[in-house]
């Protein structure tokens, strides 16, 4: 596994300790290769000197969930929508 690359996150949000990844994966549905999305959301937080992550989280973080999670569902629908609307211009 030496030649293997790390994938990164398509794209980030973050809201405080809140955070929100969006993940790319191809896929073949209906013999068409098609892009798949998924979503990632945590929380970072500090135990003793160590930074830890959990997808667990308190009522006060779910505005911030909410905050991030509306990003996301705004940039893959105007991605998407961009990305349909230019194929109609060529």
């Amino acid at each position: 596994m030496e030649n293997a690359v790390a994938k990164k996150p398509v794209k980030v949000f973050n809201c405080g300790p809140v955070k929100a990844a969006i993940w790319a994966d191809s896929r073949i549905v209906n013999n068409v290769m098609v892009e798949v999305h998924s979503i990632r959301i945590d929380k970072s937080y500090k135990d003793g000197e160590e930074w830890k992550h959990t997808n667990t989280f308190n009522v006060e973080d779910l505005p911030k969930v909410s905050v991030v999670a509306m990003e996301i569902y705004r940039f893959l629908r105007v991605h998407t929508s961009e990305s349909d609307n230019n194929k109609d211009l060529t």
